[in-house]
Protein backbone atom coordinates (compact mmCIF):
# COMPACT_ATOMS: atom_id res chain seq x y z
CA UNK A 1 0.00 0.00 0.00
CA UNK A 2 1.28 3.29 -1.13
CA UNK A 3 2.30 5.38 2.02
CA UNK A 4 3.58 9.17 1.41
CA UNK A 5 5.93 11.17 3.86
CA UNK A 6 4.95 14.48 4.97
CA UNK A 7 7.63 17.22 5.57
CA UNK A 8 7.52 20.48 6.74
CA UNK A 9 9.78 23.35 6.55
CA UNK A 10 10.42 27.10 8.27
CA UNK A 11 10.34 30.46 6.59
CA UNK A 12 13.92 30.43 4.99
CA UNK A 13 14.54 26.93 4.83
CA UNK A 14 16.31 25.46 1.93
CA UNK A 15 14.20 22.68 -0.22
CA UNK A 16 16.33 22.14 -3.03
CA UNK A 17 19.86 23.82 -3.95
CA UNK A 18 20.84 24.15 -7.51
CA UNK A 19 23.82 22.17 -8.85
CA UNK A 20 22.95 19.57 -6.07
CA UNK A 21 22.82 16.25 -7.68
CA UNK A 22 20.94 11.95 -6.44
CA UNK A 23 17.73 13.37 -5.15
CA UNK A 24 15.69 10.69 -5.07
CA UNK A 25 12.35 11.96 -3.94
CA UNK A 26 10.10 15.41 -5.57
CA UNK A 27 7.50 17.22 -3.39
CA UNK A 28 3.45 18.04 -3.60
CA UNK A 29 3.56 21.42 -1.83
CA UNK A 30 0.37 21.09 0.34
CA UNK A 31 0.86 24.16 2.44
CA UNK A 32 2.85 27.58 1.90
CA UNK A 33 4.95 28.80 -0.71
CA UNK A 34 8.26 28.66 -2.31
CA UNK A 35 10.46 30.68 -4.33
CA UNK A 36 12.09 29.05 -7.22
CA UNK A 37 15.79 30.35 -8.31
CA UNK A 38 17.98 29.61 -11.40
CA UNK A 39 21.02 31.69 -10.96
CA UNK A 40 22.30 31.22 -14.73
CA UNK A 41 18.91 32.28 -16.06
CA UNK A 42 20.42 35.46 -16.96
CA UNK A 43 17.07 37.92 -16.44
CA UNK A 44 14.18 37.85 -13.63
CA UNK A 45 12.08 34.93 -15.49
CA UNK A 46 14.92 33.17 -13.20
CA UNK A 47 11.85 33.48 -10.65
CA UNK A 48 9.11 31.73 -9.59
CA UNK A 49 6.70 31.85 -6.75
CA UNK A 50 4.53 28.52 -6.15
CA UNK A 51 2.28 27.23 -3.61
CA UNK A 52 -0.60 24.38 -2.93
CA UNK A 53 -1.10 21.84 -5.44
CA UNK A 54 2.54 22.49 -7.73
CA UNK A 55 5.21 20.51 -7.69
CA UNK A 56 9.12 20.62 -6.83
CA UNK A 57 12.13 18.29 -7.34
CA UNK A 58 10.40 16.95 -10.12
CA UNK A 59 13.19 17.16 -13.09
CA UNK A 60 15.81 16.26 -10.99
CA UNK A 61 14.38 13.14 -9.11
CA UNK A 62 12.83 11.54 -12.71
CA UNK A 63 16.17 12.43 -14.60
CA UNK A 64 18.68 11.58 -12.24
CA UNK A 65 20.51 15.11 -13.68
CA UNK A 66 21.52 17.74 -10.91
CA UNK A 67 18.88 20.25 -10.16
CA UNK A 68 17.87 23.30 -12.11
CA UNK A 69 17.19 25.51 -9.38
CA UNK A 70 17.27 26.42 -5.82
CA UNK A 71 13.89 26.35 -3.82
CA UNK A 72 13.82 28.77 -0.71
CA UNK A 73 10.89 28.46 1.61
CA UNK A 74 8.95 32.32 1.40
CA UNK A 75 6.29 31.08 4.04
CA UNK A 76 6.20 27.75 6.93
CA UNK A 77 5.79 24.99 4.21
CA UNK A 78 4.35 21.61 3.86
CA UNK A 79 5.30 18.95 1.53
CA UNK A 80 4.37 15.53 0.64
CA UNK A 81 7.24 14.14 -0.26
CA UNK A 82 7.40 11.23 -3.37
CA UNK A 83 10.10 8.85 -4.50
CA UNK A 84 11.25 8.49 -7.70
CA UNK A 85 10.23 4.30 -6.73
CA UNK A 86 6.90 5.20 -5.53
CA UNK A 87 5.65 7.32 -8.75
CA UNK A 88 4.50 4.31 -10.60
CA UNK A 89 2.12 3.03 -7.86
CA UNK A 90 1.11 7.07 -7.04
CA UNK A 91 0.14 7.66 -10.76
CA UNK A 92 -1.99 4.14 -10.75
CA UNK A 93 -3.98 5.37 -8.31
CA UNK A 94 -4.07 9.04 -9.36
CA UNK A 95 -3.91 9.49 -12.46
CA UNK A 96 -4.34 13.18 -12.50
CA UNK A 97 -1.37 13.74 -10.55
CA UNK A 98 0.23 12.13 -13.17
CA UNK A 99 -1.70 14.48 -15.88
CA UNK A 100 -0.66 17.45 -14.14
CA UNK A 101 2.99 16.74 -14.09
CA UNK A 102 2.77 15.60 -17.94
CA UNK A 103 0.99 18.56 -19.15
CA UNK A 104 3.23 21.46 -16.99
CA UNK A 105 6.05 19.60 -18.34
CA UNK A 106 4.81 19.83 -22.12
CA UNK A 107 3.72 23.70 -21.34
CA UNK A 108 7.56 24.47 -19.36
CA UNK A 109 8.89 22.79 -22.64
CA UNK A 110 6.89 25.02 -25.00
CA UNK A 111 7.99 27.87 -23.44
CA UNK A 112 11.88 27.46 -23.33
CA UNK A 113 11.48 26.10 -26.53
CA UNK A 114 10.86 29.69 -27.81
CA UNK A 115 13.73 31.26 -25.55
CA UNK A 116 15.82 28.90 -26.49
CA UNK A 117 14.76 29.66 -30.67
CA UNK A 118 15.03 33.29 -29.48
CA UNK A 119 18.78 33.22 -27.64
CA UNK A 120 19.92 30.60 -30.60
CA UNK A 121 18.67 32.83 -33.25
CA UNK A 122 17.76 36.14 -31.85
CA UNK A 123 14.56 36.01 -33.15
CA UNK A 124 11.43 33.21 -32.31
CA UNK A 125 9.35 31.29 -35.07
CA UNK A 126 6.17 32.40 -36.10
CA UNK A 127 3.18 30.81 -34.23
CA UNK A 128 1.06 30.68 -37.61
CA UNK A 129 0.31 27.53 -40.58
CA UNK A 130 2.04 30.52 -42.84
CA UNK A 131 5.21 28.88 -41.13
CA UNK A 132 4.53 25.91 -43.01
CA UNK A 133 5.74 27.17 -45.97
CA UNK A 134 9.09 28.83 -44.73
CA UNK A 135 10.02 25.62 -43.22
CA UNK A 136 9.36 23.89 -46.73
CA UNK A 137 10.96 26.64 -48.61
CA UNK A 138 13.87 26.35 -46.19
CA UNK A 139 14.66 22.78 -47.02
CA UNK A 140 13.84 23.37 -50.82
CA UNK A 141 16.61 25.67 -50.85
CA UNK A 142 19.56 23.35 -49.10
CA UNK A 143 18.41 20.58 -51.07
CA UNK A 144 16.65 18.51 -48.51
CA UNK A 145 13.38 17.57 -51.06
CA UNK A 146 12.03 14.89 -49.30
CA UNK A 147 12.03 16.95 -46.08
CA UNK A 148 10.62 20.02 -48.87
CA UNK A 149 7.68 17.95 -50.21
CA UNK A 150 5.97 16.77 -46.67
CA UNK A 151 5.98 20.67 -45.37
CA UNK A 152 4.17 21.69 -48.65
CA UNK A 153 1.40 19.54 -48.23
CA UNK A 154 0.67 20.20 -44.94
CA UNK A 155 0.58 23.86 -45.66
CA UNK A 156 -1.67 23.08 -48.62
CA UNK A 157 -3.91 20.82 -46.02
CA UNK A 158 -3.28 23.80 -43.29
CA UNK A 159 -4.12 26.62 -45.63
CA UNK A 160 -5.50 25.45 -48.77
CA UNK A 161 -6.42 29.18 -49.95
CA UNK A 162 -3.54 31.02 -48.02
CA UNK A 163 -1.42 33.77 -49.68
CA UNK A 164 1.07 31.17 -50.53
CA UNK A 165 -0.90 28.22 -51.82
CA UNK A 166 -0.56 28.74 -55.70
CA UNK A 167 3.15 28.31 -54.54
CA UNK A 168 3.02 25.80 -52.63
CA UNK A 169 0.96 23.66 -55.15
CA UNK A 170 3.51 24.03 -57.68
CA UNK A 171 6.42 23.33 -55.47
CA UNK A 172 4.51 20.18 -54.27
CA UNK A 173 3.39 18.87 -57.91
CA UNK A 174 7.26 19.29 -59.50
CA UNK A 175 8.69 17.82 -56.32
CA UNK A 176 6.67 14.56 -55.50
CA UNK A 177 7.67 12.38 -57.98
CA UNK A 178 11.27 13.17 -57.40
CA UNK A 179 10.97 12.06 -53.68
CA UNK A 180 10.06 9.71 -51.38
CA UNK A 181 8.48 10.68 -48.56
CA UNK A 182 5.86 8.95 -46.20
CA UNK A 183 3.29 9.16 -44.18
CA UNK A 184 1.50 12.18 -45.30
CA UNK A 185 -1.32 11.55 -43.05
CA UNK A 186 -1.87 9.71 -40.44
CA UNK A 187 -2.17 5.68 -40.38
CA UNK A 188 -3.82 3.01 -38.00
CA UNK A 189 0.10 1.06 -38.38
CA UNK A 190 1.22 1.33 -34.71
CA UNK A 191 4.29 0.86 -36.41
CA UNK A 192 6.28 3.03 -39.10
CA UNK A 193 9.63 3.01 -41.08
CA UNK A 194 10.97 6.35 -41.83
CA UNK A 195 13.54 6.66 -44.76
CA UNK A 196 16.36 8.42 -43.72
CA UNK A 197 16.07 12.34 -44.72
CA UNK A 198 11.95 12.16 -44.54
CA UNK A 199 9.73 14.64 -42.47
CA UNK A 200 8.19 12.72 -39.58
CA UNK A 201 6.10 16.05 -38.58
CA UNK A 202 6.22 19.54 -39.29
CA UNK A 203 6.16 22.60 -36.82
CA UNK A 204 3.14 24.45 -36.70
CA UNK A 205 1.48 21.25 -38.29
CA UNK A 206 -1.54 19.89 -36.33
CA UNK A 207 -1.26 16.44 -35.01
CA UNK A 208 -2.16 13.81 -32.27
CA UNK A 209 0.25 11.14 -32.72
CA UNK A 210 3.17 10.77 -30.17
CA UNK A 211 6.09 8.77 -30.84
CA UNK A 212 8.31 6.07 -29.84
CA UNK A 213 11.59 5.51 -31.63
CA UNK A 214 12.40 1.43 -31.93
CA UNK A 215 15.04 1.95 -34.30
CA UNK A 216 17.12 4.67 -36.13
CA UNK A 217 18.17 8.64 -35.39
CA UNK A 218 15.78 11.41 -35.21
CA UNK A 219 16.32 14.78 -35.52
CA UNK A 220 14.06 17.84 -33.69
CA UNK A 221 14.37 21.12 -35.13
CA UNK A 222 13.26 24.56 -35.30
CA UNK A 223 13.39 27.21 -38.83
CA UNK A 224 13.76 30.65 -37.84
CA UNK A 225 14.68 33.50 -40.87
CA UNK A 226 16.16 31.22 -42.92
CA UNK A 227 18.26 29.22 -40.41
CA UNK A 228 17.93 25.86 -38.65
CA UNK A 229 18.83 24.84 -35.20
CA UNK A 230 18.54 21.74 -33.60
CA UNK A 231 16.82 21.11 -30.52
CA UNK A 232 17.61 17.53 -30.06
CA UNK A 233 18.64 13.94 -31.44
CA UNK A 234 16.88 11.46 -30.27
CA UNK A 235 17.97 8.03 -30.32
CA UNK A 236 16.04 4.48 -29.68
CA UNK A 237 13.90 4.03 -26.73
CA UNK A 238 13.19 8.29 -26.95
CA UNK A 239 10.15 10.07 -27.40
CA UNK A 240 8.26 13.10 -29.13
CA UNK A 241 5.19 14.19 -30.41
CA UNK A 242 3.53 14.59 -27.15
CA UNK A 243 3.59 18.01 -26.35
CA UNK A 244 0.60 18.12 -29.17
CA UNK A 245 -0.80 14.86 -28.16
CA UNK A 246 -1.25 16.32 -24.38
CA UNK A 247 -2.01 19.90 -25.19
CA UNK A 248 -3.55 19.60 -28.39
CA UNK A 249 -2.09 22.21 -30.06
CA UNK A 250 -0.24 22.72 -33.57
CA UNK A 251 3.71 20.98 -33.40
CA UNK A 252 6.24 23.44 -31.75
CA UNK A 253 8.88 21.86 -33.84
CA UNK A 254 9.82 19.57 -36.97
CA UNK A 255 11.04 15.80 -36.21
CA UNK A 256 13.06 14.32 -39.25
CA UNK A 257 14.37 11.02 -40.30
CA UNK A 258 18.57 11.21 -39.59
CA UNK A 259 18.74 7.39 -40.93
CA UNK A 260 15.89 4.84 -41.29
CA UNK A 261 14.52 4.77 -38.49
CA UNK A 262 10.70 2.63 -37.15
CA UNK A 263 9.15 3.95 -34.90
CA UNK A 264 5.79 3.01 -32.54
CA UNK A 265 3.08 5.77 -32.94
CA UNK A 266 0.38 6.14 -29.64
CA UNK A 267 -2.12 7.99 -30.68
CA UNK A 268 -5.14 10.26 -28.75
CA UNK A 269 -7.08 6.80 -27.97
CA UNK A 270 -3.94 4.61 -27.16
CA UNK A 271 -2.60 7.35 -25.07
CA UNK A 272 -5.47 7.77 -22.68
CA UNK A 273 -5.91 3.97 -22.59
CA UNK A 274 -1.72 4.08 -21.04
CA UNK A 275 -2.63 6.91 -18.84
CA UNK A 276 -5.08 4.75 -16.93
CA UNK A 277 -3.80 1.23 -17.67
CA UNK A 278 0.05 1.46 -17.73
CA UNK A 279 1.67 3.35 -15.30
CA UNK A 280 4.75 2.21 -15.84
CA UNK A 281 5.08 3.89 -19.58
CA UNK A 282 3.53 7.52 -18.14
CA UNK A 283 6.32 6.65 -15.30
CA UNK A 284 8.66 6.39 -18.49
CA UNK A 285 7.33 9.48 -20.24
CA UNK A 286 7.87 11.42 -17.65
CA UNK A 287 11.20 10.47 -16.64
CA UNK A 288 11.30 11.35 -20.80
CA UNK A 289 9.94 14.89 -20.39
CA UNK A 290 12.10 15.31 -17.61
CA UNK A 291 14.98 14.41 -19.12
CA UNK A 292 14.59 16.88 -22.26
CA UNK A 293 13.21 19.56 -19.75
CA UNK A 294 17.04 19.47 -18.09
CA UNK A 295 18.76 19.18 -21.62
CA UNK A 296 17.02 21.92 -22.66
CA UNK A 297 17.47 24.34 -19.67
CA UNK A 298 21.28 23.15 -20.37
CA UNK A 299 21.20 24.32 -23.73
CA UNK A 300 19.76 27.37 -23.14
CA UNK A 301 22.78 28.08 -20.38
CA UNK A 302 24.71 27.25 -23.50
CA UNK A 303 23.25 29.76 -25.76
CA UNK A 304 24.20 32.32 -23.31
CA UNK A 305 27.86 31.93 -24.26
CA UNK A 306 29.20 34.91 -26.42
CA UNK A 307 32.14 32.61 -27.88
CA UNK A 308 30.69 30.20 -30.46
CA UNK A 309 33.58 27.77 -30.11
CA UNK A 310 33.25 27.94 -26.62
CA UNK A 311 29.72 27.16 -27.30
CA UNK A 312 30.17 24.39 -29.40
CA UNK A 313 32.85 22.81 -26.78
CA UNK A 314 29.65 23.35 -24.26
CA UNK A 315 27.14 21.89 -26.59
CA UNK A 316 29.54 18.85 -26.31
CA UNK A 317 29.61 18.81 -22.56
CA UNK A 318 25.99 18.50 -22.90
CA UNK A 319 25.99 15.37 -24.94
CA UNK A 320 28.05 13.86 -22.42
CA UNK A 321 26.16 15.14 -19.07
CA UNK A 322 23.16 13.63 -20.84
CA UNK A 323 24.48 10.21 -20.85
CA UNK A 324 24.34 7.76 -17.68
CA UNK A 325 27.73 6.64 -18.08
CA UNK A 326 30.25 7.48 -15.74
CA UNK A 327 33.06 9.70 -16.63
CA UNK A 328 36.28 8.88 -15.06
CA UNK A 329 38.50 10.86 -17.94
CA UNK A 330 37.47 8.36 -20.50
CA UNK A 331 36.94 9.01 -24.42
CA UNK A 332 33.11 9.44 -25.79
CA UNK A 333 31.90 9.25 -29.62
CA UNK A 334 29.18 10.91 -29.65
CA UNK A 335 27.79 9.86 -33.13
CA UNK A 336 27.36 13.35 -34.41
CA UNK A 337 28.92 15.44 -36.94
CA UNK A 338 30.55 18.66 -36.45
CA UNK A 339 27.37 20.47 -38.83
CA UNK A 340 25.16 18.32 -36.62
CA UNK A 341 26.58 20.82 -33.12
CA UNK A 342 27.12 23.66 -35.07
CA UNK A 343 23.36 23.82 -36.11
CA UNK A 344 22.22 22.67 -32.19
CA UNK A 345 24.35 25.83 -31.47
CA UNK A 346 22.43 27.81 -34.32
CA UNK A 347 25.83 29.22 -36.19
CA UNK A 348 24.68 29.85 -39.40
CA UNK A 349 25.90 28.13 -42.27
CA UNK A 350 27.67 30.46 -43.96
CA UNK A 351 30.43 31.09 -40.73
CA UNK A 352 29.90 27.63 -39.50
CA UNK A 353 33.21 26.17 -41.48
CA UNK A 354 35.32 28.66 -39.65
CA UNK A 355 34.34 28.26 -35.91
CA UNK A 356 34.40 24.02 -37.11
CA UNK A 357 38.18 24.59 -38.02
CA UNK A 358 38.80 26.08 -34.51
CA UNK A 359 37.01 23.38 -32.74
CA UNK A 360 39.01 20.87 -34.30
CA UNK A 361 41.70 22.08 -33.26
CA UNK A 362 40.91 21.53 -29.56
CA UNK A 363 43.04 19.08 -27.46
CA UNK A 364 39.63 16.95 -25.74
CA UNK A 365 38.38 16.35 -29.50
CA UNK A 366 39.25 14.12 -32.42
CA UNK A 367 37.15 13.59 -35.85
CA UNK A 368 37.13 9.59 -36.98
CA UNK A 369 35.01 8.91 -40.17
CA UNK A 370 33.19 12.03 -39.89
CA UNK A 371 32.23 11.90 -36.27
CA UNK A 372 33.43 13.56 -32.81
CA UNK A 373 35.21 11.71 -30.13
CA UNK A 374 35.60 13.23 -27.10
CA UNK A 375 38.91 12.39 -25.70
CA UNK A 376 38.73 13.14 -22.53
CA UNK A 377 35.42 13.47 -20.75
CA UNK A 378 36.47 14.83 -17.74
CA UNK A 379 38.85 17.75 -19.02
CA UNK A 380 35.58 19.22 -20.94
CA UNK A 381 32.72 18.95 -18.84
CA UNK A 382 35.17 20.59 -16.35
CA UNK A 383 36.43 23.63 -18.93
CA UNK A 384 32.50 23.97 -19.98
CA UNK A 385 31.30 24.49 -16.04
CA UNK A 386 34.41 26.79 -15.54
CA UNK A 387 32.82 28.82 -18.95
CA UNK A 388 29.28 28.90 -17.94
CA UNK A 389 29.66 30.64 -14.42
CA UNK A 390 32.11 32.77 -16.29
CA UNK A 391 29.50 33.81 -18.34
CA UNK A 392 26.76 34.01 -15.58
CA UNK A 393 29.50 36.07 -13.28
CA UNK A 394 29.30 38.38 -16.23
CA UNK A 395 25.57 38.96 -16.85
CA UNK A 396 24.88 39.77 -13.41
CA UNK A 397 27.55 42.67 -13.48
CA UNK A 398 26.17 43.95 -16.33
Amino acid sequence: MLQLAFVSYQKGAYILIEGKSNYDRFYIIQKGQVQCYRDNSGSDDGKQLLGPGDFIGVIPCMSGKPNLETVIAVTDVVCIAVRKDQYSELIANNTPVAMKIIRTFANNMRMVNEKLTKLTLKNVSVDSPEQLFEVASYYEKIGKLNVAVFGYYQYLKSCPTGVNADKAKKRFITLKPRTHAVYFEPTADLQRVYPKDTMIMCENQYGAEMFIIQSGKVKISKVVDGNEVTLAVLKPGDMFGEMALIENKPRSASAIAEDQSLLMTVNRNNFDKMVSTQPQLISRLTITLAERLWSMARQLANARLGDPVLRLLDMLSLQVEKTKMQINGNQYFTNLTLEDVANMCGIPQDIQAMYLAKLEEDADIKIKEGKIIITDCKELMSRSFYFRKSSDKITREH
